[in-house]
């Protein structure tokens, strides 16, 4: 294959063969094709897109250059996909929660990219809390308990990994072929037969409209169906934070109060319209009635806390060991008026800033800073009024204070609020 003959094909804007993009992923995973290549063509579909064969093709690549999962005869195997937002600790109380209606949750996640917060990096804020297993770790604890949550291994979509990288430092990274070939892979490659996505839209969100989200999201049912998983995907609002908690922390406890039963109502109830999709497409439960019984019941009972319990212990970790909390600071309003727009991404700005973040790859997390955002659009506020705790050290916190402030903008009269849940792609 004459590898510069495809980067121009794709940069003039002509569609590629299967075989050419197969050609050009297994070269790039064997180390016959360089960075700089790659690189290349990264650009290239950045400006001409892909076709859904195309990206169809370049997501069985990126499957096809590592192992995927194989499983015995048993329960569905199902897993939901956020894109990422401020506060979404979703999958902490969700993941136990399926594990207890009759589905399996082997789940691949990741650390935080940009303002927006890892799955990983909250569950490592738990004492002794393993996210590094081997495969055969990794399934035992499925097998045992129904769910486990691990970081990516080397052997699943490899090529995916290594292009990511390039991404990362090209300016390649909003790409919707590449951001659909990118996180289906991860997902086909743990052998699911039931994926749910929540692809977010707003100020918190990497897609910052409703337009732009739902192209995505009708991208990746398209692909996910085609390479056989039944998909599905919700377009989400993130234009404030999901629940009060942002950090890491902060938000497993936030996820372990919604299983005991408390918790914010919009992360409730986002956790249980994920839930209840995932077990219909799952065929597990007749309708969504019957789904969100199912799961109420998990928490009513207290198995779904359990579950997740029973979870961290396998992964090393300790669930009652209480997690730390940085010394809190008041942030109080500075104006009379109604809540009518949150800047979210200056709330994860602020963790960053905290050291609940990253702002370089291998940077050290510290898991007991955070945010606890008190009021939501469309809330009456007074100045003086306190609106959030935060939670870090002396030395930065005016700085962080001072972004959490500015993240409130009001308005003399109510504004308009949107639905939690914009659009349903099936």
């Amino acid at each position: 294959m004459n590898v510069t003959q495809v980067i121009r094909k794709k940069r003039d804007g002509q569609e590629l063969e299967d075989r050419e993009i197969e050609a050009l992923i297994d070269g790039y995973t064997a180390g016959q094709i360089p960075d700089y290549q790659l690189s290349a063509f990264a650009m290239a579909v950045y400006f001409q897109g892909m076709t859904l064969d195309e990206t169809v093709a370049l997501t069985r690549s990126f499957v096809a250059s590592g192992e995927t999962l194989r499983w015995q005869p048993g329960r569905p195997k199902v897993d939901k996909h956020s894109t990422g937002g401020i506060g979404d600790k979703t999958s902490l109380a969700l993941t136990p929660m399926l594990a207890c209606c009759g589905v399996d949750v082997p789940r691949v996640s990741g650390h935080g990219l940009g303002a927006t917060g890892g799955t990983l990096d909250k569950l490592e804020s738990i004492v002794g809390y393993r996210c590094k297993l081997s495969i055969e770790e990794f399934q035992a604890v499925v097998y045992q308990h129904g769910c486990a949550v691990v970081g990516a291994t080397a052997e699943l979509a490899p090529a995916d990994k290594k292009l990511y990288a390039l991404r990362d430092v090209t300016g390649t990274v909003p790409s919707l072929p590449l951001i659909t070939a990118s996180i289906l892979s991860k997902k086909i490659a743990e052998g699911l037969d039931t994926l749910v996505l929540d692809v977010k839209c707003g100020s918190g969100a990497f897609m910052k409209t409703a337009e732009q989200a739902s192209e995505l999201a009708r991208r990746m049912v398209d692909v996910g169906k085609r390479l056989g998983v039944r998909t599905e995907a919700l377009v989400t609002d993130m234009n404030q934070p999901l629940g009060q908690m942002i950090g890491n922390g902060v938000e497993v406890d936030e996820a372990v109060d919604l299983l005991r039963g408390a918790g914010p109502a919009d992360l409730q109830e986002l956790v249980l319209t994920l839930g209840s999709r995932i077990l219909v497409e799952a065929n597990v439960q007749a309708d969504e009635v019957a789904a969100r019984q199912a799961l109420q019941q998990s928490v009513e009972t207290g198995a779904a806390l359990e579950k997740l319990q029973q979870m961290v212990h396998s992964q090393g970790g300790d669930l009652d060991n209480p997690r730390g909390r940085a010394a809190a600071h008041t942030v109080v309003s500075d104006q009379d008026g109604f809540v009518s727009q949150v800047e979210t991404d200056r709330l994860g700005l602020a963790i960053i800033e905290m050291g609940g973040g990253r702002k370089h790859m291998g940077d050290q997390i510290d898991h007991t800073v955070g945010i606890q955002f008190r009021v939501k659009i469309g809330d009456r506020v007074s100045r003086g009024e306190p609106i959030a705790e935060v939670y870090c050290q002396e030395n930065s916190a005016a700085h962080a204070v001072s972004l959490v402030g500015d993240a409130l903008v009001t308005s003399p009269s109510p504004p308009e609020t949107h639905p939690l849940v914009i659009e349903r792609f099936e």
